[in-house]
C-alpha cells in the first residue's frame, strides 16, 4: 500500500476580462498583475492538469498520479469509470464583473457533441459584496421559442430566477440549468472535469475592438431544462464539529465542516478520494500514515482514497472546511 499522503497542487490562474483581484487575497498570496477570474486548484482538464507543488511527488502531475497509483488515489470504483481522468475540478472564482448568461449540456449531449463528460457544477458563495446577484434557473416554465423572443428583445434576464447570495448560500447547478455570476461574487465551485460552456446571452457586450461575444443559442436550446424546480438555493449554517452534507447527486457529494477542536474525517479507504478545501480559518491536517501538513483558508488538498481517516486541528477559532467525493 503506497503512502500517498495529503497532496497539494499549484494552483492555475486563469486570467478574465471580467476577474477581479480578491482571489490573491483569499488565498493570502502575493498580488497578482492581472485580474485574476478564476484560481483552478485540482484540474484534470486537457491542458489544465494540476502538477503537484511539493513533497516527494512534487512536479508530477494528477495524469501521473493516477496512473502510477489508480485505485490507491481515486478509489477503485471510481478509477473503474474514469480511469486516468481526475473526475472532478475545484475552482475559486472572483467576479468583478457579470458573467454571461449561459448553460452546459449533460453527460450524453456532450459525449454525441464533444465526446467528454457534461457539466453539473455545485457553488458555495464565500464573500459577495453588497448588490451581488446570482441567476440560477427560470422563475416561470417557459419554452425555447418564448425564450428566443426575449434573447432577441433583449428581456432575456426577465425570465431567470434572481438571488440575492450570503456567505454560506448554495447553489446546485445540475446541466441543463441555466445560470450567471453578478459581480461583486466570490465563490468555491465544484464541478465535473468539462469546459463545454454554451454561451446564451451577453447583454449584448462587446470587446476592444467592437465586437460581440460568440453565442451558442442553438446548441444551448437543446441542452436547457425548461421547467421551473424549487432547489435553485438553500443557505447552509454550519453545525460545529459535525460534518454537514451539502449535496450529494451522481457526480460528486459535498460536506461541510466547521471545526473548533480536533476533528477525525473518514476517507472510506478505497472507495473515494477526499477533496478538502478551506474556506475559512487555518489549522493542521495529519492522515493516518502519519503524514502532516499545514492547511489555510483558500488551499486544497487532495487526500488519496487508501487513506483510512484525517484528523483535522483547528488553529483558529473559525476553521471552515468543504469537503468533496464521489459516493
Amino acid at each position: 500500500m503506497s503512502n500517498l499522503g495529503p497532496l497539494r497542487f499549484k494552483p492555475y490562474f486563469k486570467t478574465v476580462l471580467w476577474g477581479g483581484s480578491r482571489i490573491a487575497s483569499f488565498k493570502g498570496v502575493p498580488p497578482l498583475n492581472e485580474p485574476v477570474g478564476e484560481s483552478w486548484e485540482i484540474s484534470g482538464l486537457d491542458g489544465f492538469v494540476s502538477v503537484v507543488s511539493e513533497g516527494k511527488y512534487a512536479g508530477m502531475t494528477i495524469e501521473e498520479l493516477i496512473a502510477n497509483f489508480g485505485g490507491e488515489l481515486l478509489g477503485r470504483k471510481v478509477h473503474r469509470i474514469y480511469g486516468n481522468t481526475f473526475p472532478l475540478l475545484i475552482k475559486f472564482i472572483d467576479a468583478s464583473k457579470d458573467l454571461s448568461i449561459q448553460v452546459h449540456p449533460d453527460d450524453t449531449l456532450a459525449r454525441e457533441r464533444h465526446g467528454c463528460w457534461g457539466k453539473t457544477e455545485l457553488w458555495y458563495t464565500l464573500d459577495p459584496e453588497p448588490g451581488a446577484y446570482i441567476y440560477s434557473g427560470l422563475q416561470a416554465s417557459t419554452t425555447p421559442e418564448q425564450l428566443q423572443k426575449h434573447i432577441e428583445n433583449n428581456t432575456f434576464s426577465d425570465v431567470l430566477a434572481k438571488f440575492t447570495p450570503n456567505r454560506g448560500d448554495l447553489f446546485y447547478l445540475p446541466a441543463g440549468r441555466i445560470h450567471s455570476i453578478g459581480a461583486g461574487n466570490l465563490i468555491l465551485e465544484i464541478q465535473q472535469t468539462s469546459d463545454i460552456t454554451y454561451r446564451v446571452y451577453d447583454y449584448n457586450r462587446t470587446d476592444l475592438n467592437g465586437r460581440k461575444r460568440e453565442l451558442h443559442i442553438d446548441l444551448a436550446l437543446d441542452a436547457i431544462d425548461f421547467r421551473v424546480h424549487e432547489d435553485y438555493m438553500r443557505h447552509i449554517d454550519p453545525i460545529v464539529n459535525r460534518e454537514i452534507v451539502l449535496k450529494e447527486c451522481p457526480f460528486f457529494t459535498a460536506t461541510l465542516l466547521s471545526i473548533d477542536c480536533r476533528f477525525r474525517l473518514q476517507v472510506s479507504r478505497y472507495n473515494s478520494f477526499r477533496i478538502i478545501i478551506a474556506t475559512r480559518g487555518h489549522g493542521a491536517i495529519t492522515d493516518s500514515f502519519g503524514n502532516e501538513t499545514s492547511l489555510r483558508q483558500g488551499e486544497t488538498l487532495l487526500i488519496p482514497a487508501n487513506t483510512r481517516w484525517v484528523d483535522i486541528i483547528p488553529h483558529s477559532d473559525d476553521l471552515e472546511i468543504v469537503t468533496a467525493y464521489i459516493q
